[in-house]
């Protein structure tokens, strides 16, 4: 694996160039080419990410992604109706679970978040719409070349953060927001030599109804 002068883009075996983040790790290496950056219109889909995003705070991404399977079977696949409906005693049961990260704030979060998530569905047009209104339906193109140009927060991810937290949302600051983003394609940060960069621009098309 080769790595450009700006240390960003690297050349991996199989010939294809890709951010530098995502390493040699399989996991990490197909998370990159087959789903961040991609754009998200399942409501059900987003509510799981942006909880998996609350659950990474001061952890790395791999760390989630390597329990991922276990977070599904945790919480019953995502499914808010059944999140909603867990108790105290399931928030001990996943605090003894060792297949995720046993938090107790961030199992309430996931939680209370299941909750908002039913409240937004019933009273508009959902969960997707409320999020992506925020970039009007359209993933926004950063075409960054350098790290330097890949922000870790925007006013897009500090109004969104606080309309989720208004909601009753929790771990949705702008930071988390924004990485939330940019894995469900609101934003593509794949930078401009990534080899993913162009069909997820070329998504871009795909607007939000």
């Amino acid at each position: 694996m080769s790595a450009d002068a700006s240390g960003l883009i690297t050349t991996h075996p199989d010939g294809c160039p890709r951010c530098g983040w995502a390493g040699l790790d399989p996991i990490y290496v197909a998370y990159h080419d087959t789903e961040w950056g991609v754009p998200e219109f399942d409501s059900r889909a987003l509510y799981e990410k942006l909880i998996l995003d609350g659950f990474q705070a001061g952890l790395s991404w791999i760390t989630i992604l390597r329990r991922r399977d276990g977070f599904r079977r945790a919480f019953e696949g995502f499914e808010p109706e059944r999140v909603a409906r867990f108790t105290d005693g399931d928030v001990e049961r996943l605090m003894g679970d060792t297949g995720i990260i046993r938090n107790r704030a961030k199992i309430r979060g996931a939680i209370s978040g299941a909750r908002a998530w039913l409240a937004i569905e019933e009273s508009g047009p959902g969960f997707s719409p409320f999020l992506w209104d925020f970039c009007d339906g359209r993933p926004i193109q950063t075409n960054a070349t350098s790290r330097a140009d890949i922000a870790t927060e925007t006013e897009v991810s500090r109004r969104m953060g606080k309309a989720l937290k208004a909601q009753g949302f929790t771990f949705c600051g702008p930071t988390i927001v924004h990485a939330f983003m940019q894995a469900v394609g609101m934003v593509n940060d794949h930078l401009t030599g990534c080899h993913r960069h162009g069909p997820c621009a070329a998504s871009a098309e795909g607007r939000h109804p």
